[in-house]
């Protein structure tokens, strides 16, 4: 039933290939379940509760990602937007967290209702190939260059903005050690290579004691009572001039986050047919509901993870994966010790060999046409720049048009291409007010 349903031989995959990517991917991002309730818990919420909401909705969102739309994509809060919401809204505007929640769950509801009319899916589809392109490989730059960050490879440099960590350190030498093991296996081209490579980082940063070994493996679930539904609770206070900027920021960011790695996976994947994702709508479902649910559980806005690649290069062809990787969120509740030796430095190497493989994507962007290349060039450019995928494409997509219309190709540009500019434009000024 399984392979009827998943069509795993017209894939050419099967159960084995789709689970190991599944898990690959779920170890990839599995930093997300303790990173989000520190965010978070700087803005006053249950730790507790948070990292339940966050493996729940992770669960969740992707599981109907694989079973609904068949893709290996994996959902879950995302990173950026969740600092937005604890640093800029909740302390910095000093607007209750429960209220914050509820412009999480008012910008679902407008997500919800752009995904079910398509316009989110016709929007995608407008996006020139080049384009499309240029946020594959963006987004491969970002994520090496988070891999690297993380892992003590790169910090920050008064000097010189950014520069090389401490590369005596712990941390430094494993990420080094483990991109160096990561990087031989899959010039091998060894089946599992990024997964290998995952647990040989892991067991060397145990073996050398930089990793400490959990006390127990296995704990109690914590309750979800003190963030459950209090985004309902929050609404009566939603209706106010200041959260107006913050809503649309919730619902601009998650929308144009969320887009840029949907096409920069599926472009890596190969899943585009004429420059569109078949089942696009089913996909942006996914994403729409995970954002929903996840303000009724309790966290930021969610968005498709761009790790969602390691397991694809494993192999994850078909929503299978997707199923496999909720199932191991759903696990990783009741076994968050042993997921503490999955650090930074650990998933380092497969985000850097990921990034290698999607900067592939460069190819295919026609660098002798000058618009092109200027707005695919700064999209590219501003993603690792300012650790952000949907800054590189707010740039990246208003100097598109404008080069368009200097060059007389006006009428070449989609119409949605000129809205989308003036969105970005808007979008850009209002994210500029919010963090003030």
């Amino acid at each position: 039933m399984i392979e009827r349903y998943f069509d795993l031989k017209g894939n050419k995959t099967s159960v084995r290939t789709e689970l190991i990517a599944g898990l690959t991917t779920f170890v990839s991002m599995a930093y997300i379940l303790f990173v989000n309730p520190s965010v978070l818990g700087a803005a006053g919420m249950d730790k507790g509760a948070v990292f339940v909401a966050t493996g729940l909705i992770a669960a969740i969102a992707t599981i109907f990602m694989g079973v609904y739309a068949k893709y290996p994509f994996a959902i879950a809060p995302g990173l950026g937007i969740n600092a937005f919401f604890s640093y800029s809204v909740v302390i910095g505007m000093g607007i209750r967290w429960q209220t914050a929640l509820s412009g999480v769950f008012v910008a679902g509801i407008i997500f919800y209702l752009l995904t079910v009319t398509k316009i989110r899916e016709k929007i995608i589809n407008a996006i020139p190939a080049d384009l499309k392109s240029a946020i594959a490989g963006g987004i491969g730059l970002f994520i090496a260059m988070i891999g690297l960050v993380d892992g003590g490879v790169i910090t920050a440099n008064k000097s010189t903005i950014i520069g090389l960590g401490n590369l005596g350190s712990p941390a430094a030498l494993l990420t080094i050690f483990g991109i160096l093991v990561t990087l031989a296996l899959f010039a091998r081209n060894l089946p599992g290579a990024i997964f290998i490579g995952l647990v040989v980082t892991a067991l060397t940063g145990i073996a050398t004691g930089f990793i400490p070994l959990p006390d127990q493996l296995i704990a109690a679930v914590p309750s979800l009572k003190p963030t459950f539904g209090q985004a309902f609770i929050g609404l009566k206070d939603i209706w106010t001039p200041q959260m107006v900027p913050v809503v649309l920021t919730f619902l601009l960011v998650a929308f144009f986050d969320t887009a840029g790695s949907l096409i920069g996976i599926a472009k890596q994947a190969g899943f585009l047919v004429n420059n569109e994702l078949p089942r696009a709508g089913r996909t942006l479902m996914a994403d729409s509901i995970g954002m929903l649910g996840g303000s009724i559980l309790g966290t930021s806005p969610t968005t498709a993870f761009i790790e969602s690649s390691t397991g694809i290069a494993m192999g994850g062809r078909t929503g299978l994966t997707s199923v496999f990787t909720g199932l191991f969120f759903v696990l990783s509740l009741f076994f968050s010790p042993l997921l503490s030796v999955v650090t930074s430095q650990v998933t380092a190497p497969a985000l850097v060999v990921v990034g290698i493989l999607m900067a592939s994507n460069f190819a295919d962007i026609d660098w002798q046409n000058f618009p092109i290349a200027a707005a695919s060039f700064i999209t590219i450019l501003a993603m690792p720049l300012t650790y952000s995928i949907s800054d590189g494409i707010s740039l990246g997509f208003i100097v598109y048009p404008i080069m368009m219309i200097v060059t007389g190709k006006a009428k070449k540009v989609h119409p949605i291409m000129y809205v989308l500019a003036t969105v970005f434009i808007l979008f850009m000024f209002i994210l500029q007010l919010g963090t003030k």
